[in-house]
């Protein structure tokens, strides 16, 4: 059969979105060639939309409202969100995405089954594929809320230990499973999926709710999966090719990176989202033993072994983001840098609130690229840097990872910056982190604590630094 013009030019436009797609997430890899993946990937959404709006035939009014009202929300938010608040914003983008893909399946089901709730029985692909959309949509959307509310602190981020939250969630989902099998095997009806709404939406609150703050990259990570899996639903649903290769590209991207988070902290997944870890109590101030006590060091002492070091390497963690720090931290490096001292940058890979959320605030600073390493680059060569500054990191430089198999962290991979000629930890207070126990490097004989907020306390070493 000889094909129209359009249904030829779809099928080509489709493909080419989605080789627009990969190469995208390609070039989002590295970032000097992140800013132009990024620009692939909208082009190839931009043609996919453009091709779907051409197949459908249908009437763009509403559409064109839709685009203009959505873009102008999104550009207000691209101009004022702070690089800081990403973690929350990558949060709400993933609800936001389960939230259009379950609605749309949600859309299909209503039209599908009438709007009065007949006894029809819904076809087994198209079924499945309404239940999945709807199930991952509504967990997607209800999770990411609370991992929102959690980044944001409306929302407790201490890790909740309750086997009464793991039993409820194993129930709902159970009773979620047999909704849709009742639903797809048997007959339509409306009282039913609504309690399967209801249902999958409390399902991603108890998801989410039990597990900590220091856990939130691994959950970031697994919610964006799954967001692209309710986005190769809803492509499944409506029989779009476009969306069913973006939704999974999305949704493979997503494991993969909880993948890495999860053996960058040498933990399970099912570790992470059932252990309740960072429920352990501990003692801030002191170590554990009480007899070691912490060497304060003021901005001038700080100055002077920084101004006068060869190597110097800065950790960044949650505090960094928290004070604003990191043109701070860049200023200072450049500062160093041009006394002749070699600066580097090591970012543990789990460290802030999200995949990358370091790397995003050193990027906003204009940190150069060939300065930033990870830690096994740094650790083998540890005992030849000078200094190492931590800014507002924690578990992710406690000894207790490498030296204490039974440490809640025991086995975590570290940035060894206790190994060091000298190191500066610049933090608020001896307070402990996500993980909940005390950190032996903050009384290390060549360990220093700066006191104060990071932002204030790279501003004051900078000044005396300009004075050597």
């Amino acid at each position: 059969m000889e094909m129209s013009g359009f249904s030829t030019i779809i099928p080509l436009a489709y493909l080419a979105s989605a080789v627009l797609f990969i190469l995208g997430i390609k070039r989002l890899s590295h970032p000097e060639t992140a800013a132009g993946g990024n620009r692939l990937a909208a082009i190839g959404m931009l043609l996919a939309v453009i091709a779907t709006l051409l197949e459908s035939g249908l009437d763009y009014t509403w559409i064109i409202v839709g685009v203009a009202v959505g873009g102008l929300i999104g550009a207000v938010m691209a101009r004022t969100v702070k690089m800081t608040a990403m973690p929350e914003m990558v949060a709400v983008f993933n609800g936001f995405g389960g939230a259009a893909s379950g609605l749309v399946a949600v859309g299909e089901y209503l039209r599908v089954a009438g709007s009065a709730g007949g006894a029809e029985t819904l076809a087994i692909d198209s079924g499945v594929s309404i239940m999945a959309g709807t199930l991952i949509g509504a967990v997607t959307f209800s999770g990411s809320m609370i991992a929102f509310g959690k980044l944001q602190g409306f929302v407790t981020g201490n890790a909740i230990s309750n086997p009464l939250v793991k039993f409820s969630a194993g129930i709902l989902l159970g009773f979620a499973v047999v909704l849709a099998v009742y639903l797809v095997g048997f007959e339509s009806n409306l009282v039913f999926y609504w309690s399967l709404i209801a249902a999958a939406l409390i399902l991603g609150v108890l998801f989410v709710i039990p597990i900590g703050g220091a856990d939130m990259p691994v959950v970031v990570a697994l919610l964006n999966s799954y967001s692209g899996l309710a986005a190769a639903s809803a492509g499944f649903v409506l029989e779009n090719n476009a969306l069913i290769i973006s939704g999974a590209l999305v949704g493979a991207s997503g494991l993969i990176l909880t993948g890495i988070m999860c053996r960058a902290m040498n933990r399970s997944l099912a570790n992470v989202l059932f252990s309740a870890f960072g429920t352990t109590a501990a003692t801030a101030g002191r170590a554990a033993d009480g007899d070691r006590v912490a060497t304060p060091i003021e901005a001038e002492d700080s100055a002077m072994v920084l101004g006068y070091a060869s190597q110097v390497i800065f950790v960044p963690g949650y505090g960094l983001a928290v004070a604003q720090a990191q043109h701070r931290v860049r200023e200072l490096a450049d500062l160093l840098t041009e006394r002749g001292v070699s600066v580097r940058y090591c970012v543990h890979p789990v460290a802030g609130r999200m995949p990358g959320h370091m790397n995003v605030l050193l990027a906003e600073a204009n940190v150069p690229y060939e300065q930033l390493c990870e830690p096994e680059d740094v650790n083998p060569d540890m005992e030849n840097i000078d200094v190492a500054v931590v800014v507002g990191a924690n578990d992710v430089v406690n000894p207790l990872a490498r030296d204490d198999p039974s440490s809640p962290i025991g086995g975590m991979p570290i940035i060894e910056t206790d190994r060091a000629k000298t190191c500066i930890v610049i933090k608020r207070s001896l307070s402990v982190g996500y993980a909940g126990i005390d950190n032996p490097l903050f009384y290390l004989r060549n360990n220093r604590m700066f006191f104060g907020d990071a932002s204030d306390a790279l501003a004051s070493i900078t000044e005396e630094v300009k004075q050597l």
